[in-house]
């Protein structure tokens, strides 16, 4: 069974309030803003995603993130799971991610996940972004119980929860 009903159509460009930044499916072709933003962020990032993904590791190269983008972009073509970027207006920036994945964890059938770089934590593009993603899943997605990785459910918790059973 899918974890999306097979008609679904998944967002393509889903603008931030301010318009001056959006989100949009990560792409290969995104390595060279996605590589600096990851790894200018990582040790953050690693405190946030580690213990849970093992990512971002110390070691991680830029042929093997731009390896994970492709990944992420078949995955994103065949509703799999989804990476959204988030970039400024011109695409000149990669800010952050956003991450739509089928549950690994009992209890909800969508599990999503965001960070920004360093540079944005506290700001108002954060929070903008904080205050977007819920109302996005709500709105636009089909999950009747979302689950919202370190900010619903702390990652420790969700770590200690039982596997989904399609998992």
């Amino acid at each position: 069974m899918s974890w999306l009903p097979d008609d679904f159509v998944h967002p393509v460009h889903v603008p931030l309030p301010g318009g001056r930044h959006h989100l949009r499916p990560v792409r290969e072709a995104d390595a060279p803003l996605d590589y600096p933003a990851v790894m200018g962020s990582r040790e953050r990032l690693w405190t946030v995603f580690g213990p849970a993904w093992g990512w971002p590791a110390a070691t991680m190269t830029f042929e093997a993130n731009q390896a994970d983008l492709l990944r992420h972009e078949k995955e994103i073509a065949a509703h799999q799971s989804f990476n959204y970027a988030l970039l400024d207006e011109a695409e000149t920036a990669l800010l952050g991610c956003v991450y739509i994945d089928p549950p690994a964890k009992a209890g909800a059938d969508g599990e999503i996940a965001w960070w920004v770089v360093d540079d944005l934590v506290g700001s108002e593009v954060e929070r903008a972004l904080d205050g977007l993603v819920p109302q996005w899943i709500a709105a636009d997605w089909p999950f009747e119980q979302p689950r919202f990785l370190g900010r619903g459910i702390s990652w420790t918790d969700w770590l200690a929860l039982s596997a989904h059973p399609d998992a």
